[in-house]
């Protein structure tokens, strides 16, 4: 799986999986698989019914990820994810019982309903690989994502992620309402096939998936890309309107996005173009507008597309 045009044939064989469940949204799925081909974890927040879910669950039959789903509720425990120790009266013993979270691909769902102490034990195993259970430490299976799903509504009896949080995800994406034509597709496609699942064939394994993302590592970065990223991510920090701009990690994910990104596109280096395409996917989420600035229509993907504007866009690179 070395070859750039490998990893593109791959990519477009998952995201014609995908996109046989997830009707017209193969942009911000490619957004998604760059993401997980990055080695990150992503938060889809958007509006309930569209789709979510059921990309989650399909990106994991296509990649052949074992599948768990945690659906996050105010009376979650961290333990209800990570499992724990259940006495074996027969052997005079502990057993560890592993929780969902120990799966190739773990749907949090509504990651915003559960409480700050259940989302940081998530937001730990996504950081370190590993939960910590009774003094003990357990790796999680490798590869190892996290697709999160939040609701901007609602926000009744939620818990919304902190900040410092949010920095975690890899990306931050929305799928958005469809056109009349996809929502069409969407009809004809359910009362075509007579029930309510969609097959997905298995395009790749876990050993697979991390062959691949072996050869996203060799994508080369040129130090023009790399400083323009750089850039990017310190123009986010002297906005006007800005009280937090993107940290360091913004400018690590957002080299290692478009990295992935370019494989995608079947290239063994990156462009700029490849750094604008992720960008807002990638340093909105990490951005916080000055509190006095809420009820007008500044937000961190206004500030990202405001510096992709201002800031000087290196020379394209030529073809290697």
């Amino acid at each position: 799986m070395a070859a750039p045009l490998a990893v593109a044939e791959f990519a477009e064989r998952v995201l014609d999986e995908v996109g046989r469940a997830v009707v017209g949204k193969r942009e911000v799925l490619a957004l998604v698989l760059a993401g997980i081909l990055a080695k990150g974890h992503v938060l889809l927040e958007d509006f309930p019914g569209l789709g979510k879910t059921l990309a989650a669950r399909s990106f994991a039959g296509a990649l052949g990820l074992e599948f768990a789903r945690a659906q996050f509720t105010p009376d979650l425990l961290p333990a209800d994810l990570t499992g724990s120790y259940v006495y074996d009266q027969r052997r005079a013993e502990f057993d560890f019982r592993p929780g969902p979270i120990f799966a190739g691909l773990l749907l949090a769902d509504e990651i915003n309903r559960t409480p700050p102490k259940t989302q940081a034990a998530l937001l730990e195993a996504m950081q370190e690989g590993q939960v910590t259970v009774e003094g003990q430490t357990h790796p999680l299976p490798r590869p190892f994502h996290v697709l999160a799903t939040a609701n901007p509504v609602e926000y009744e009896g939620t818990y919304p992620l902190p900040e410092a949080q949010l920095d975690r995800f890899l990306m931050r994406v929305g799928f958005g309402y469809p056109s009349a034509g996809e929502e069409y597709d969407v009809l004809r496609r359910r009362l075509d096939r007579q029930r309510e699942e969609v097959d997905i064939v298995q395009v790749t394994d876990a050993a697979g998936l991390a062959a691949v993302q072996a050869a996203v590592e060799r994508v080369v970065v040129d130090e023009s890309v790399a400083r323009y990223c750089v850039a990017l991510v310190a123009a986010t920090r002297g906005h006007s309107d800005v009280l937090t701009g993107a940290s360091p990690r913004g400018s690590l994910g957002l080299v290692l996005t478009a990295r992935a990104w370019a494989a995608i596109r079947g290239r063994d280096f990156v462009v700029p173009e490849d750094v604008k395409v992720v960008a807002r996917a990638v340093l909105a989420h990490r951005i916080t507008v000055k509190p006095d600035l809420w009820m007008t229509q500044a937000s961190g993907a206004r500030v990202v597309d405001a510096v992709l504007g201002s800031v000087e866009t290196p020379r394209t690179l030529e073809s290697r």
